[in-house]
Parts: C-alpha cells; sequence; structure tokens
C-alpha cells in the first residue's frame, strides 16, 4: 500500500506532554519528567480529554487513493489542515494508483482494470500536448483510483476519534489498512506512542462493548435497541 512519514515536528512523547500541559493550570511541579508522564497518564485514563488537542501530528501520506483521502478530509474535529498533490500543476502522464485485493485476485479482472488504467493515461496525455487542452482539464479524466500525495496535520484526539470509527470492520478496506499503517508509523516514534496507539486506537464497539452497526462482523455483541 502507500506510505506514511511522520514529520519531525510531531510530538515525541505525548503522554508527558500532556502531563506538563495539565500541571501547569494545576500549579504542579511540572520540572521532574516522570511526574508529567504519570499525570499525563492520569489524564488520558481519566477520560480528562482537553489535553489531547496539545499533542501535534504531522504527517505525509503518499500512495493511498484519492477516494480515501477524500474520506480522511472528513475528520474535520480539532482543526487539522492539509495540502495535497495538485492534478493542476503535477504531471499524471504516467499516474500511480491503487488496485483493490479482489482485483489482484483476478487475472482477467486485474488485466482489464490496468488496461483502463493505461488509457486514461494515453487519453490525458493526447488532450494535452496533442490538442492543446490545459492539464487542469485534461485531469478531470483521471479516476478515484489513483494514488495522491498530502501533507497532513492533526492532534491526538481527532486520531483517535478517527480510529475509533475507521478501524471497523464496516469501513472502507484502504482506509483500515491506512489506519494500520498510521498506527504503525506512531508507535515507532517512542514508547509512549506505543502505549497511546495500544490502548486507545481501537474499534469503537471496544469503546462501547457492543456493536451499533446495523450489519455487524459479530466481533462484538449487537447493542440492544
Amino acid at each position: 500500500m502507500g506510505t506514511i512519514t511522520i514529520l519531525e515536528s510531531t510530538t515525541k512523547n505525548p503522554l508527558s506532554l500532556m502531563g506538563e500541559r495539565a500541571g501547569i493550570c494545576w500549579g504542579s511541579d511540572i520540572t521532574d519528567p516522570k511526574k508529567n508522564y504519570k499525570r499525563g497518564l492520569d489524564c488520558l485514563q481519566s477520560g480528562h480529554g482537553r489535553v489531547l488537542e496539545f499533542v501535534n501530528v504531522e504527517m505525509a501520506i503518499d500512495g493511498y487513493s484519492a477516494r480515501v483521502i477524500r474520506e480522511w478530509y472528513t475528520h474535520l474535529g480539532g482543526a487539522p489542515t492539509r495540502l495535497q498533490a495538485s492534478t493542476r500543476y503535477v504531471n499524471y502522464e504516467n499516474f500511480d494508483y491503487v488496485t483493490p485485493h479482489t482485483v489482484e485476485r483476478s487475472e482477467e479482472a486485474k488485466a482489464l482494470y490496468e488496461e483502463t488504467m493505461r488509457t486514461v493515461a494515453d487519453a490525458a496525455k493526447k488532450l494535452e500536448h496533442e490538442l492543446g487542452i490545459p492539464r487542469e482539464d485534461a485531469a478531470m479524466l483521471f479516476p478515484l483510483g489513483m494514488s495522491t500525495k498530502i501533507v497532513d496535520k492533526r492532534n491526538l484526539r481527532n486520531l483517535i476519534d478517527m480510529s475509533h470509527q475507521r478501524l471497523c470492520a464496516r469501513a472502507y478496506w484502504e482506509y483500515r489498512e491506512l489506519m494500520r499503517d498510521l498506527m504503525k508509523a506512531l508507535s515507532a516514534i517512542s514508547e509512549e506512542w506505543a502505549y497511546v496507539v495500544g490502548h486507545y486506537f481501537v474499534p469503537k464497539c471496544d469503546v462501547s462493548g457492543v456493536c451499533i452497526e446495523k450489519k455487524s462482523c459479530g466481533r462484538r455483541p449487537k447493542a440492544e435497541v
């Protein structure tokens, strides 16, 4: 699939940062790293989520489909922001694209899929270079399966909330893979991130203990109506 690169501006130790920010308002000793860590952990475990917005996550997301990135953009809580590769200026004559697993399992389907993508690329090239159509207009041909690149900025509350919805078995398959890639990338930053991801990046049924989806995967018992 794609790649997620966590940028240097991302908070390295989220628990310690949250504990330090809370300690300022509580009149606590914020010079002791161990106390900051414990205070931040207490905030998280006690559901005192107002400190979550202080944890910054900035990343470059590359190689996922334009379709899944459109869904990524729907999680707007917590003032995220992002930049995306432009189809107006970037040369996509030989664009990369995402192939669904169901298509890859069939030789006939895969051949048809790849032929269609080549046809789109050839048509875009001809429109621009032979027929004088501006690239921004020729780009209207590009399918949502085309891979794209974005730079994204979010906070911990937003990402935890996103995980509850997008790790659900009912979520779009590529988004589930994107979330798992993100969890792996964040966990590699520090032990604190590994703890936060391991304990709080979970599907919503793990939070509620029951499944509220109409079509349940069976992982948890259905909620009583």
